[in-house]
């Protein structure tokens, strides 16, 4: 008898566990906030718009994450899983669709560094999700465009350490393969600021990685670059 609470205990655990968490179909459509990470991170990381996640996860502005939360990637069925949708399993009342995120204009770009784009868009070595430019170890990063520092970093796996600019509800930047960080998450920044150094890319030879982001999909920053 003895060994027996232990067992129905643990079993009792088990199946307590089982009702709150996802079941295996839902896993693939979701994500596990692990210690360090931010919305924009995990948005960054599946291709996401971190406004899209917050809206799809009933999360407000996003802030409030924490370790061990299971995040949503796809949008919920019929709309928004928010307190009042799901304040009593027989509510009847219809789900209101999800409102759209109007788009909102490019800002004017600059060039990051002073360096010239030796892998483009796509290519090879790199993430491919931006351009690499090349330069010399050290040599200041500035922001392409005035904007909100979401996310300062190492914890994204491809991009050393990454600096992440929100620029308005459209449109991100990354830069990533940097040395050094001189800003923080929460900064707000002016186009030309500096706010880290160049480090080691692929091959181990000083590079930038710039990326710009359009509603969470990467697209090709020489579309928006300045002519040379």
């Amino acid at each position: 008898m003895r060994y027996r609470l232990p067992a129905v205990t643990l079993i009792c655990l088990l199946l307590a566990a089982c009702g709150s968490a996802p079941s295996w179909q839902d896993r693939q459509n979701t994500h596990i906030v692990r210690k360090g990470e931010t919305l924009f991170s995990i948005a960054w990381r599946y291709g996401h718009d971190a406004d899209e996640l917050a809206r799809w996860n009933g999360l407000g502005d996003g802030s409030l994450i924490h370790p061990g939360q299971v995040i949503r990637l796809t949008p919920p069925r019929g709309g928004p899983r928010t307190a009042a949708t799901r304040r009593t399993p027989t509510s009847r009342t219809p789900a209101r669709p999800l409102p759209e995120i109007p788009a909102q204009p490019s800002p004017n770009w600059a060039w990051p560094s002073s360096g010239r784009i030796n892998v483009e868009f796509g290519a090879k070595p790199g993430p491919g999700t931006g351009v690499l430019i090349n330069g010399k170890a050290g040599q200041p990063i500035v922001a392409a465009a005035s904007g909100h520092v979401v996310y300062a970093g190492s914890g994204l796996i491809g991009y050393g350490q990454l600096i992440i600019l929100k620029h308005n509800d459209t449109y991100l930047s990354a830069y990533g393969y940097t040395a050094s960080l001189l800003v923080k998450e929460g900064q707000d920044v002016k186009q030309g600021q500096r706010i880290a150094t160049m480090g080691e890319g692929p091959e181990r030879k000083p590079r930038l990685h710039f990326e710009i982001r359009r509603n969470g999909k990467p697209v090709n920053p020489r579309q928006f670059l300045p002519a040379r």
